[in-house]
């Protein structure tokens, strides 16, 4: 009985761990999300076609925001 509630309490620990893990990665990638009048949406990443142009006039954009 023990055995299998320290069992259940490990799997769980891990899968919180992995979870945190794999959120801390996602939120340290740069993006810039684009918006089109029709509802849809386009992400654009790090290497990504396009985003090699996007992403220097995004950081500005938010430079010149927080300083105003």
């Amino acid at each position: 009985m023990r055995r299998s509630i320290a069992a259940a309490l490990g799997v769980a620990g891990g899968m919180l761990a992995g979870a945190a893990f794999i959120r801390r990665q996602g939120a340290s990638r740069e993006r810039a999300d684009l918006y089109f009048e029709d509802g849809s949406m386009l992400s654009l990443t790090n290497g990504s076609p396009g985003a090699d142009r996007l992403l220097p006039l995004a950081r500005e954009v938010i430079r010149n925001a927080r300083t105003r």
